[in-house]
């Protein structure tokens, strides 16, 4: 239950389990809190500092100081030994003792900068190993002494290493406490230790010469081994991948008895602003968690979340991302709200149910992103590269701003992007790209229904838009678009879809072929528009009728905007070629444009020009049926059973607006006729056609709908009974 704890102190207490759903936590003091397993959806977590109980912080305190004192002993102390044991070597020995080491340390140096702590103690182990077998096969290497002496220089660098990853857990631990304290106590005993170190190492030397030596040796060891120790604590801790060995330790000491959210649902949370040191995420749900300007997030345990990869971590907390890439990173989920994201790559990445009001998105690549359930209202899109993005019904698109879109990539193939508007000196007025996208939304839905390719329907079709506002003149329409196939026709331009607002705003869209410059023809189709509109009425209508006697299409176009216009809806005519050759058949869907283009129908065949009615369509139905056998078994409903309910359940669906009754009913019909002769091809093609387009209308219905249930439990006994697939 949500409670109130605005800047409460409430250092210790365990809400273990407890559900804090919408609590008010603004500014608490949480250090040492037990949120495991807590429920804090859309808690307010402001400004709250998390961190170790008191006893728990001294201890680490001292652990950090013990740890760089026992580091700092180990390193000077093997340095010290190693130098004592080479002026007691044969001059064969010293050399090949001294070049083994010497190359052994480089490379122990070398792996530890360019990959990481963890590989450069598995590599030198290996290399230690091979280089100490191979002294000890020597010839002459049976000796005791020997032999002795090449395992304990091996031990040595053994020790040497060990105080440099041991030093580098004190240093990471030091860096995360941020205590000056414990900075200057390091810095005090680590110089006090090393001088202990280097006389145990040398213990039983009396010649001054040797200890004189073993110094000179050891001193340049013990600097660069101590120096790397220290170089490796702080970059884990600033996040370098290389050495997240050294930094999960660190992390993991400090974390304990601190703040914990492990397990903890935190979708919705909000950490704007919170001091997060020391608190554990660990296998915490963080789904569109605000982290906008926390601090010290990098030393919270955040193991197997996004958190833990530092270039999310930096983009969920400073919310910039400018001329950044993130390709195929996965990014679910992240909240992004206010991002700087401008001109950002997100080629191939996951986006779905991520946060991106009023984000900052212009110019960037959103090439085959991910952006199902993503929340974009208020985003700036100008510029945005939108090919193949994946988005749908759930991807909330409210006021978001946008001048321009571009459809492609450009490539030396093709330098066009597809800009939309397609007039270079035209961009969306308000509301244009809502109206732009929303009907694509539906048709990308309809498409997955059907188990069409996106990729092959994208190569195959480009589009050239053309919005009109503040009334439109179909006649003028009509005959500048005709106008403009027949002075392009290399453009190839088809009539793909009409979508009516009322006749204050109305799109037309006609398919082009690749080669078309759809920005000369926009700016050529207005020109042509314009004139004609300002043409007197008896004019105009004198010059459709000359048209329409040469070819009767101008008419029919012309009634199918002034039939968007007056039905207020989304009609998309897939083939209405305005050249020397028209289609025997044409298909078109039909989006009821109120609200937020609710549903969708689909015609095969239709008419373009009119609207059947219900009653007739209805009749042919019954016909059709009707001339079916009945089932050969009593018990069980045939092909004529299944299809009478379902054209009961159409014509009785409430849901279901006439024009998609129609439209369904007329896809019934079509399963009748498949019906009386379901072996040939033909009919088979026609009636897994019907099935889908009648999916596709259930689809954008609720499912509480009729018709929706109907398809669930009916379509697949009458694909099975016609062997069609499902």
């Amino acid at each position: 239950m949500a409670a109130n704890f605005n800047h409460q102190k409430l250092r210790g207490r365990s809400f273990k389990g407890q559900d804090l759903s919408g609590s008010d936590l603004r500014g608490a003091d949480l250090r040492g809190i037990d949120f495991t397993n807590a429920v804090l959806l859309h808690a307010n977590l402001s400004n709250v500092n998390t961190g170790l109980k008191p006893t728990w912080a001294l201890y680490l305190r001292a652990c950090s100081i013990v740890l760089s004192v026992i580091a700092a002993f180990d390193v000077a102390y093997a340095s010290a030994y190693f130098g004592s044991m080479l002026p007691e070597q044969s001059p064969l020995e010293l050399a090949l003792a001294s070049s083994f080491t010497f190359v052994l340390f480089l490379f122990f140096i070398g792996i530890t900068l360019r990959h990481g702590i963890g590989k450069a103690l598995s590599g030198f182990t290996v290399v230690a190993i091979t280089g100490i077998t191979f002294f000890l096969a020597l010839p002459g290497s049976s000796n005791n002494e020997a032999i002795l002496s090449i395992l304990f220089l091996g031990i040595a660098i053994a020790i040497n290493i060990t105080g440099v990853v041991t030093g580098a857990i004190a240093v990471a631990i030091a860096r995360i406490l941020a205590d000056k304290r414990v900075w200057s106590i390091i810095i005090l005993v680590v110089p006090v230790t090393i001088p202990v170190g280097l006389k145990a190492g040398m213990l039983g030397l009396s010649d001054n010469w040797a200890i004189m030596a073993g110094i000179i040796v050891a001193i340049p060891i013990l600097i660069v081994l101590i120096g790397l120790s220290f170089y490796v604590g702080i970059k884990a801790i600033e996040g370098n991948s290389k050495y997240v060995f050294v930094r999960q330790i660190a992390v993991a000491a400090c974390n304990y008895g601190a703040t914990n959210f492990r397990g903890a649902d935190l979708t919705d949370a909000d950490f704007t602003g919170a001091n997060l040191k020391y608190a554990d995420f660990r296998d915490a749900t963080l789904t569109r968690t605000r982290w906008s300007q926390t601090k010290h997030l990098a030393q919270a345990r955040t193991t197997d979340t996004y958190l833990e990869n530092p270039k999310i971590r930096e983009l969920v907390v400073g919310l910039n991302g400018q001329d950044q890439n993130f390709d195929h990173m996965d990014l679910r989920g992240l909240n992004l709200q206010g991002a700087n994201l401008a001109d950002a790559s997100f080629i191939g990445t996951k986006l779905s149910e991520a946060t991106l009001q009023e984000v900052n998105l212009a110019r960037a690549k959103l090439v085959q992103t991910q952006l199902y359930d993503a929340n974009l209202s208020g985003a700036c899109l100008t510029g945005a590269i939108i090919q193949d993005w994946s988005i749908s019904s759930d991807t909330n698109f409210a006021a978001v701003k946008c001048e321009y879109i571009y459809m492609q990539l450009p490539t030396k193939g093709d330098p066009d992007p597809c800009r939309k508007p397609d007039n270079r000196n035209e961009t969306f007025q308000d509301g244009d790209f809502a109206n732009f996208i929303a009907p694509i939304i539906k048709t990308l839905d309809l498409y997955r229904t059907q188990n069409v390719d996106l990729r092959v329907v994208a190569q195959r079709f480009k589009t050239l838009d053309l919005f009109h506002h503040e009334g439109i003149d179909p006649g003028a329409v009509a005959i500048a678009l005709k106008q403009l196939s027949e002075q392009h026709p290399e453009a190839d331009i088809e009539v793909v879809a009409l979508e009516g607002r009322g006749d204050e705003k109305v799109r037309v869209q006609a398919k082009v072929t690749g080669i078309a410059d759809r920005s000369a023809l926009s700016a050529e189709y207005f020109q042509t528009y314009r004139e004609l509109s300002s043409l007197p009425y008896a004019d105009l209508q004198t010059l459709l009728s000359g048209m329409a006697e040469k070819d009767e299409r101008i008419r029919s176009l012309e009634k199918m905007v002034t039939t968007a216009i007056e039905s207020n809806r989304f009609y998309v005519e897939t083939y209405y070629n305005l050249g020397d050759t028209v289609a025997e058949k044409s298909s078109s869907i039909n989006f009821n444009a109120g609200g937020n283009i609710g549903d969708v129908s689909g015609i095969v065949g239709g008419d373009v020009s009119g609207v059947l009615n219900l009653g007739t369509i209805s009749g042919n139905v019954t016909n059709a049926i009707n001339q079916l056998p009945e089932s050969p078994k009593a018990d069980e409903l045939g092909i004529k059973d299944l299809l009478q309910q379902l054209q009961t359940i159409i014509e009785a669906d409430s849901d279901l607006p006439q024009k998609g009754k129609e439209t369904a009913l007329t896809q019934v019909q079509v399963l009748a006729e498949v019906a009386q002769n379901p072996e040939e091809p033909e009919k088979k093609e026609m009636g897994s056609q019907a099935i889908n387009l009648l999916k596709g209308a259930a689809s954008f219905l609720p499912d509480t709908a009729k018709l929706a249930e109907a398809c669930t439990k009916l379509l697949p006994l009458i694909g099975k009974l016609l062997g069609l697939p499902i």
